[in-house]
């Protein structure tokens, strides 16, 4: 069924659209890209950019982002593709329960997930000091090193290979498979010839994606590589801002739009091959083996408690301890430092503020996603079309380069009003608007895909309005896809720290920056009991969204089968 052109209705939609895009992530970018290639001191054009990037900081921090990036996608690829072969293709009884387990790294918040194996690898580790396989006192921690930085985001960003790998080995149709068997072809050829073809553009994309999460990676390089003196570019950005202030926007600019750049590129390789070399399936019942592999299920537990639980418990035990050196006993441990980070005015402040953040993000992305969805559906505009890409922007580069966006875009006064939103809460809520829109989008639209056009058109033919045909009919079908994003967006946002890095101020604090505060100063057992208490929200909207698996779309909750 055509879908008619848009109603005076919904070109005043599209316009109030388009006004929060381009307020929320046009305007911030284009301010970065101009900043970028302001005139150098000598009056050259690009001066600024050209000088910046034959900086011997800057050369030493590039080489230090590609090498951790590069390593770290190495260690994502090995864990994610064995894993997500073991989960898709072996007959496992406990398989919900290792896909949560596995994709846990991605759930804890960065910084949480650094500060964990600081505890676990360090020198009065509560769990490796006892045993006597800790380093020597006195020694540094061998985390802080651009081989633990790509240790500690290899595993963080391994869920990625195994979404990826495991969508893949999912949509493998068993026919191909009992086939070749039938026709007498050996396992490994079966492996090599029909497998391997179909997997490996997901490998590849997976790779790619977890080089582009790397490279925008700031929790983990910031606690692992400043203590080191291991420079990346995000923690490059993050001191020359916190030393020089605004100052340097135009040289942090550059190193911005090298981030950006890295990224773009990574995504354009992610969609060439899966275009252009990924193997089309038929429909058709995914293949399972029917063999039990008790044994491969065992060391698949033992796998997975070590890569996401034993790291947090780690930080569990350091939380429990009075002060760092104390050793774990009986006597010893006790609830003080969690009492006394929920005594700390800025700590509950920092609560306070990161709930208010998630959940107005939240809640906004949904009253912008569904007339989005709504007006895209069936209807090719250019408009539309180009918004599209603008939103999915803020997600795709790192999240350093959208702050200091934000910085340049709202660092002088609004029009109008007259008001700088710099060094207020404004201007996080406009950063966390327009980086965590996509989780919201995405499903909401893969949702309404699916809508029945001729309910809309039942609804215009008997007068119903824009809004009516909006609440009545378009919002039923596509709510629990909207509740996903929600939910989503709300487990994403509560522990953000790579935006809130930049951009908080006094009074504005939230829990990443706490967390990542409290560890800079010394204080680890304060820094640990309070990712305790934020990794145990992240929990509890896990639990959450479990228990509501079941009026949720197929595939929103990624350890659901």
């Amino acid at each position: 069924m055509r879908v008619p052109a848009f109603s005076g209705g919904e070109r005043l939609l599209v316009s109030l659209l388009f006004l929060y895009v381009a307020t929320t992530t046009l305007w911030p970018l284009a301010r970065l890209f101009a900043s970028a290639l302001q005139s150098g001191e000598d009056g050259a054009a690009l001066g600024l950019m050209l000088s910046t990037l034959t900086s011997r900081s800057t050369l030493r921090a590039l080489t230090g982002t590609l090498q951790t990036a590069g390593l770290s996608v190495i260690v994502s690829l090995v864990l994610g593709v064995a894993l997500a072969f073991a989960i898709s293709l072996l007959r496992l009884k406990s398989r919900t329960a290792l896909t949560f387990l596995i994709l846990m790294p991605l759930i804890v918040p960065s910084q949480t997930m650094a500060l964990a194996w600081i505890e676990l690898f360090g020198a009065n580790s509560p769990i490796l000091k006892p045993l006597g396989f800790a380093p020597q006192p006195g020694t540094t921690n061998p985390l802080y090193s651009i081989g633990g930085i790509a240790l500690v985001m290899g595993i963080e960003h391994m869920p990625l290979v195994f979404i990826a790998v495991r969508s893949a080995l999912r949509a493998l149709p068993a026919d191909l498979v009992e086939a070749a068997r039938i026709l007498g072809v050996s396992p490994r050829r079966i492996g090599t010839g029909i497998v391997l073809p179909i997997v490996m553009p997901s490998v590849l994309a997976g790779g790619l994606i977890a080089f582009t999460a790397a490279i925008g990676n700031f929790g983990v390089p910031a606690l692992l590589g400043i203590p080191g003196r291991i420079s990346v570019l995000t923690t490059l950005i993050y001191q020359r801002l916190n030393g020089f202030g605004p100052a340097a926007a135009g040289q942090v600019a550059t190193l911005a739009l090298t981030l950006a750049l890295m990224a773009a590129l990574a995504i354009f390789l992610r969609n060439i091959v899966m275009t252009r070399i990924a193997v089309p399936l038929p429909a058709g019942a995914p293949f399972m083996s029917q063999r039990q592999a008790p044994l491969v299920e065992v060391l698949l537990w033992c796998m997975v408690l070590f890569l996401s639980l034993l790291p947090l418990a780690a930080l569990m035990m350091t939380a429990l301890l009075p002060a760092i050196g104390v050793p774990i006993r009986i006597d010893t441990i006790g609830l003080e430092q969690f009492r006394a980070v929920l005594e700390n005015a800025a700590v509950r402040r920092a609560f306070g503020n990161s709930l208010m953040l998630a959940g107005v993000t939240a809640f906004t992305s949904v009253a912008v996603a569904i007339p989005f969805a709504y007006l895209a559906v069936g209807r090719s505009n250019t408009l539309l079309k180009v918004l599209d890409v603008a939103i999915e922007a803020p997600w795709v580069i790192p999240g350093t380069v959208v702050s200091l966006g934000m910085i340049l875009a709202f660092l002088q006064p609004l029009p109008l009003v007259g008001v700088s939103i710099y060094g207020t809460m404004a201007i996080l809520v406009v950063a966390y608007l327009a980086r965590f829109l996509p989780l919201v989008l995405r499903p909401v639209a893969a949702a309404a895909q699916s809508a029945d056009p001729s309910l809309d058109e039942a609804g215009r033919v008997v007068g119903a309005g824009l809004a009516r045909r909006i609440l009545s009919i378009f919002l039923p079908g596509i709510l629990p896809a909207a509740m996903a994003g929600v939910i989503l967006v709300l487990m994403t946002a509560l522990n953000e720290l790579t935006l809130s890095a930049l951009l908080w101020s006094s009074g504005n604090e939230t829990i990443g920056v706490m967390v990542f505060a409290l560890q800079y100063e010394g204080n680890s057992t304060a820094a640990a009991a309070l990712a305790v208490l934020s990794t145990f929200l992240v929990f509890v909207l896990a639990a959450a969204a479990t228990i509501l698996a079941r009026v949720l779309p197929r595939g929103a909750l990624p350890w659901m089968d």
